[in-house]
């Protein structure tokens, strides 16, 4: 879904109205994890998702051919909108986003330089995505990853794979999510009682298990012809 120069020029002239402007300069003030260059890239393809609209609604993504053949494509479109990643609650979705819920949920994919932060910033900035892959997973917002949850993202990336028969795609799911929930049970730092049952992954188990691991060449969207990795870098 490329842009011709001719509306690109158009675009840039329509930029300069009172709204659009001051859309993207209030990105701009709230965003430190963005420069004004990938500002202005960003909010070019926000106009071309919502049609010129202020806001964005799921159904804007139904003809985001990046996203059209993705397995977990539902659940991408559901964290644009999940309030936990807009930091507006705990639970629910948004029924539209503005400009700056977009870069919000765009600057979870783009690579942290740690050369530039703090030890202490590099792992807070670190958690901060492990929290928004965790929402991936904790769909119901009770702050747990069952053993249902782990096996149906399993699933849904499974299916895509046409090495993987249809008919085994659940007992292979299952089997890993059960192995990821025995593994979260050994990193916890709460012992279970004797015949008790580990209910699901918190997030401190969550980030235990992912340790050493660099989960950020894994966070990539491929977005309107748009590669949020590559653009932020």
């Amino acid at each position: 879904m490329g842009v011709s120069q001719s509306s690109e020029e158009e675009w840039k002239r329509e930029s300069r109205t009172d709204f659009w402007w001051g859309q993207m300069q209030e990105g701009f003030r709230n965003q430190s994890d963005f420069n004004w260059d990938q500002i202005k890239q960003l909010h070019q393809r926000f106009r071309l998702l919502s049609g010129d609209q202020p806001t964005i609604r799921p159904e804007n993504f139904d003809n985001v051919l990046d996203l059209e053949f993705n397995p977990i494509r539902s659940r991408i479109v559901r964290a644009f909108f999940d309030n936990r990643n807009l930091g507006k609650g705990t639970s629910g979705l948004a029924e539209e986003i503005s400009f700056e819920d977009f870069l919000t949920i765009i600057a979870y994919f783009k690579p942290l330089r740690s050369s530039h932060l703090s030890k202490d910033e590099a792992e807070t900035h670190r958690r901060e995505k492990m929290r928004f892959l965790f929402h991936l997973y904790d769909e119901d917002c009770d702050g747990l990853i069952t053993l249902q949850e782990y096996r149906r993202v399993v699933e849904d990336l499974l299916s895509a794979n046409p090495q993987v028969e249809s008919t085994w795609v659940r007992s292979i799911a299952n089997s890993i999510a059960y192995r990821a929930l025995k593994e979260a049970a050994r990193a916890s730092d709460q012992p279970l009682e004797e015949g008790e049952q580990y209910q699901g992954i918190t997030f401190e188990d969550f980030v235990k298990t992912w340790q050493g691991i660099d989960f950020e060449v894994k966070m990539q969207v491929s977005f309107l012809n748009l590669e949020a990795m590559a653009l932020c870098q």
